[in-house]
């Protein structure tokens, strides 16, 4: 997958967590976790584009360390959302697949670049 790619493949995956978070119910748990999901969820795409722009290795590692947290905390946020039955299941799960697929391609990504 080239740089290009990835950087659309995040921002697909923020755009569903818009969708998604709309659908919560707006209660306060809800409520909640939406911010926090949203925050992260979009966080992937941001910081991924701006570990692509590092001036250094050193740089490129430390900015897609930062990439790797965002997305495992979207993959807590998820499985929060499934775990306390606020949405069905069907719902969660293609998202939850992909912030962990992101979670390992970038996890890969800085072990490459060392």
């Amino acid at each position: 997958m080239t740089p290009q790619e990835l950087k659309r493949r995040t921002q697909i995956f923020a755009l569903r967590i818009f969708r998604l978070v709309e659908a919560l119910p707006k209660t306060y748990a809800g409520k909640a976790i939406a911010m926090q999901l949203v925050r992260s969820g979009t966080s992937i795409g941001a910081n991924y584009r701006a570990a692509c722009r590092g001036r250094s290795k050193a740089e490129f590692r430390a900015k897609i360390g930062t990439v790797v947290e965002e997305a495992d905390e979207s993959v807590y946020w998820l499985e929060l959302i499934i775990e306390g039955e606020l949405l069905e299941k069907s719902k969660v799960e293609p998202l939850l697949t992909e912030a962990n697929e992101l979670c390992a391609i970038m996890v890969a990504s800085r072990k490459s670049s060392e």
